[in-house]
């Protein structure tokens, strides 16, 4: 029988996109009062690698990643995607344009091997958590070939400026890791 351990603390992370950069910033403020600073941010890179969202959301979309310094237990990722989808409502109730949904919220966190992102949509690859949230392993990590892709990894995953982010998160928990 395998020992059962508790699973070291992640990085907890959050995609945020909008065609509204105050947006994007709203976002970054309501996530660091509740989940404690921002200890990386990637650029803000035009999202382009679809038009799915343009009906709901516009066009000329923006998105970045934040990544918080207070490392978490990952078991909090279903109340982190209510959380978002209730700052997403929040927003759109005070300040929402033309579009029925001006700011997108994904959390995930960051693990040496992972990348795992937290849906509301059920999927043959997706696994329940809990309250109605799914998870994913959205990309992996292998030491000689850096950030793997799956079949089922949206395309913005995919980009050198994602990863090169997600480098940063790595080690920034490796070196929380060995500094314990």
């Amino acid at each position: 029988m395998g020992q059962i351990r508790s699973h070291y603390p992640v990085v907890l992370l959050l995609a945020a996109f909008s065609r509204h950069e105050a947006a994007l910033d709203w976002a970054c403020q309501q996530a660091s009062r509740l989940w404690g600073p921002v200890q990386l941010a990637s650029e803000v890179f035009a999202f382009e690698y679809t038009g799915y969202y343009e009906a709901t959301m516009g066009t000329g979309l923006k998105k970045v990643l934040f990544a918080f310094r207070d490392l978490v237990d990952p078991a909090m990722l279903a109340a982190a995607k209510h959380q978002t989808n209730d700052w997403e409502e929040q927003y759109r109730r005070q300040y929402g344009g033309t579009e029925p949904r001006p700011l997108n919220l994904d959390p995930g966190y960051v693990t040496e091997a992972k990348l795992v992102l937290a849906t509301t949509k059920d999927r043959d690859h997706r696994i329940y958590l809990a309250q109605g949230i799914y998870a994913e392993v959205t990309l992996h990590y292998q030491r000689d070939r850096g950030w793997q892709s799956r079949d089922w990894t949206y395309p913005d995953y995919r980009s050198a400026t994602c990863h090169e982010f997600l480098t940063r998160c790595r080690n920034f928990l490796r070196e929380r890791k060995h500094a314990v």
